[in-house]
């Protein structure tokens, strides 16, 4: 089965920088019709092209069929739960998701990090900010890697049974790449841009997610558990993403 890496595959670039302009593809899985046709409206009227599923099945078909950039995804669903869809998203595509929750509770939104979502947003959510926080994600996919100067003159490093090619925004572990989320690889590239240098939450957040979110550390530290998953021989004793208890974490060995 062929794993996509990244989305934003239809994303347009603007020509300042790396900024993504709002021509792209946004998946909505929203069964609430009064929901869905409102966040249709209000990003159409920002220049993106939206397709809206009303249940998880059908949402998983649209997939294939629309190719979105990005997805929305409520946690609600008639025939499925929200945590299960995106479950079986990641198990195919590591395609932005942003998670949509009717509100902020912590178990709601720890499972959806948990099960791969990249962000959430607490219904309802004004036009500006649903803007923001999709721009941020595409952002992540399109140019994953611009973080703080990578290693330009050797883009390929080497940590242990780990390698990081920064230039192809590869990773591979016993060389078998790795499919990370856009979160996950941005997130593993800031770390490992200063092997021993401890990083607070926020810090972490204002960067990969390029929101402050005012302390809100679930982000960071769902991202670090699935990335952990994925780089470590044991989660319980990390080796290459270690938390350092009061601060926050760092990229190993030292």
């Amino acid at each position: 089965m062929t794993v996509v890496l990244y989305g934003a595959h239809n994303a347009h670039k603007c020509a300042e920088g790396n900024d993504t302009v709002r021509m792209s593809r946004v998946l909505l899985i929203e069964d609430d019709r009064a929901v869905r046709e409102g966040v249709t409206l209000t990003l159409r009227r920002r220049g993106h092209e939206v397709e809206g599923a009303a249940t998880g099945e059908a949402g998983l078909t649209a997939l294939e069929t629309f190719r979105p950039d990005l997805v929305l995804l409520d946690l609600m669903l008639p025939d499925r739960s929200g945590f299960e869809v995106c479950r079986r998203i990641r198990a195919i595509q590591q395609i932005p998701i942003i998670m949509l929750t009717a509100r902020g509770d912590d178990i709601d939104v720890v499972l959806g990090l948990e099960a791969g979502a990249d962000d959430y947003i607490v219904k309802p959510a004004r036009g500006e900010v649903l803007e923001a926080r999709i721009r941020a994600v595409l952002r992540r996919a399109v140019a994953v890697g611009g973080g703080p100067d990578p290693a330009v003159t050797q883009p390929v490093e080497s940590h242990g049974d780990l390698t990081i090619d920064r230039a192809g925004l590869l990773v591979a572990k016993h060389g078998q790449d790795l499919a990370l989320a856009p979160s996950e690889m941005k997130l593993l590239l800031y770390l490992s841009s200063t092997p021993g240098q401890v990083f607070s939450r926020q810090q972490l957040l204002e960067h990969v997610w390029e929101h402050s979110y005012h302390g809100d550390a679930r982000l960071v530290d769902a991202c670090v558990m699935r990335l952990r998953t994925k780089v470590e021989d044991s989660t319980r004793s990390p080796k290459y993403i270690q938390t350092v208890r009061g601060f926050g974490y760092r990229f190993g060995p030292l």
